[in-house]
């Protein structure tokens, strides 16, 4: 499982026009499954996403997490982030898992993310074509990888 944080003032998500999840500030998380994750994967992605300390405490040291400032999530469903470009320049999308696969991945991360969060999480329309709209604070941005841990 991998995916991309990034801090934000603001973030949406729409479809066709609709607005499908939209907050404050917070958490914008881009989500992607191989088919090899699985609920360990998730487990630990929740656990890590809920802890990191990337918003600033009293002194402006990044130092409190999403839970701890009551900030708000919104998760989007992203297959691109196993794009493989070591051939050509056409990506190949070969280590994302397949729709059937990836999409009670994300809903078991959702469920996951708002049980430990203690409330919602937005999310985006899974396989949809969304348009995101953000407003990175900081910037900070994020790339992590449950396969590869750093």
């Amino acid at each position: 499982m991998r995916i991309i944080v990034q801090r934000v003032s603001q973030a949406a998500v729409s479809t066709g026009g609709a607005v499908s999840g939209r907050i404050g500030p917070g958490l914008l998380v881009l989500a992607g499954f191989e088919d090899a994750d699985g609920d360990g994967d998730i487990d630990w992605m929740v656990q890590k996403l809920l802890r990191l300390r990337i918003f600033a405490d009293a002194a402006g040291v990044m130092n409190r997490s999403v839970a701890e400032t009551g900030g708000e999530i919104l998760a989007v469903s992203q297959f691109t982030l196993y794009a493989s470009t070591r051939k050509g320049n056409r990506p190949s999308w070969g280590r994302a898992a397949r729709g059937e696969v990836s999409q009670p991945l994300f809903e078991r991360f959702l469920s996951r993310l708002a049980a430990e969060l203690g409330r919602p999480v937005a999310s985006g329309v899974f396989g949809a074509d969304m348009q995101v709209s953000l407003v990175n604070d900081g910037p900070v941005t994020l790339a992590i990888d449950s396969r590869n841990p750093e």
